[in-house]
C-alpha cells in the first residue's frame, strides 16, 4: 500500500517555529493507492482535479471538523466532472452525524442528492463494527475507539500487508486487541495531540499524550512494528517531538505533510 500524507496535524494554519520559520500545517487526510482516503481534513487543497477524480472511497473515522473539512470542496470540485459516486464509509452514527450537521442543505448542500438521486456525488456505505468489509480492492474493519463523539479506527488489508489507523482516541482497548491478532500488520498510525503536561486537556478532549502513546502502543505486543504518529497540535510540536523521542520506540516516525509511505 502506498500512502500519501495530504495532512497529518491536529490543527490547520500557519505557525512560526522556534527558528522563526513560518510553516503551513494541514489537518488529517491520507490517500491510499491514489483512490481511497482515510479521513477528509485535507483533500482539495492538496490534489489537482485529475487526482481528485480518482478518489472512489473515503473512510471516515468521525465528524469533528478537522476530519471532514475537505468534503465540501471535494464535492464542489467533482461536481460536473464525474458520473459516478464517491462512497463514504463509516458506522451509522458517523454517517448520520455527517448528514445532520454538514450535508444538510444549510451548512452545505446535500451532495448525497446532488446532482441527482441516481448519481449523487456522495453515497454513504454503513460499516458494522469489527466486521471485515471489501472497500475497493482492500479489506477494511472498523473498530470503536474512545473519543468525545462516536469514532472508529480502521484495520486496512490488501492481502499482503495490513495497517492500523487509530482514529482520534483517548485510552482505549479493543482496537489494540484486534491489532495484536493481525499477523500481517506492517504499520500502525496512532494519534498524539497534546504534550504530557496537558494530560487533563487530553483526557477531557479524548486525545493521547506521548506518555499515553507509549502505553497504548505497548498493548499491541509488537514493539518493533513501524509506528507513525499523527494529529500533533502544531503549537506544541517541538515539545511533542522531544517527549515522543524520549519514549525510545524502535521504529517511530513523526509524520509530516506531503510525505509518501509505502507499506510492505
Amino acid at each position: 500500500m502506498k500512502i500519501k500524507v495530504l495532512g497529518c496535524y491536529g490543527a490547520e494554519g500557519i505557525y512560526t517555529d522556534s527558528s522563526g520559520r513560518e510553516v503551513n500545517y494541514k489537518t488529517s487526510g491520507f490517500l491510499i493507492n491514489g483512490s481511497m482516503m482515510i479521513d477528509a481534513g485535507t483533500i482539495a487543497t492538496s490534489l489537482d482535479l485529475s487526482d481528485l477524480t480518482r478518489i472512489q472511497h473515503i473512510l471516515l473515522s468521525h465528524i469533528h471538523f478537522d476530519h471532514i473539512k475537505g468534503l465540501p470542496f471535494l464535492a464542489d470540485s467533482l461536481f460536473g466532472n464525474i458520473k459516478r459516486s464517491v462512497h463514504i464509509h463509516s458506522i451509522d452514527e458517523v454517517l448520520e452525524g455527517l448528514h445532520r450537521h454538514l450535508l444538510n442543505d444549510q451548512v452545505w448542500p446535500d451532495f448525497t442528492r446532488l446532482p441527482d438521486l441516481e448519481s449523487p456525488i456522495f453515497r454513504f456505505k454503513e460499516m458494522r463494527e469489527e466486521r471485515e468489509e471489501g472497500v475497493g480492492e482492500l479489506k477494511v474493519t472498523a473498530v470503536r475507539v474512545d473519543h468525545t463523539v462516536p469514532t472508529v479506527g480502521f484495520l486496512i488489508q490488501d492481502g499482503e500487508t495490513a495497517l492500523l489507523y487509530s482514529g482520534d482516541t483517548y485510552e482505549t482497548k479493543r482496537i489494540w486487541e484486534v491489532a495484536s491478532k493481525q499477523t500481517k500488520l506492517s504499520a500502525v498510525f496512532i494519534e498524539t495531540s497534546f504534550p504530557n503536561d496537558l494530560h487533563q486537556v487530553a483526557q477531557d478532549s479524548g486525545h493521547l499524550t506521548p506518555r499515553l502513546l507509549g502505553q497504548e502502543f505497548s498493548k499491541i505486543g509488537r514493539p518493533d512494528i513501524p509506528l507513525y504518529v499523527y494529529h500533533m497540535k502544531p503549537q506544541y510540536l517541538e515539545q511533542l517531538e522531544q517527549e515522543i523521542r524520549a519514549l525510545k520506540i524502535a521504529n517511530i516516525t513523526l509524520l509530516k505533510d506531503g510525505q509518501t509511505i509505502t507499506i510492505r
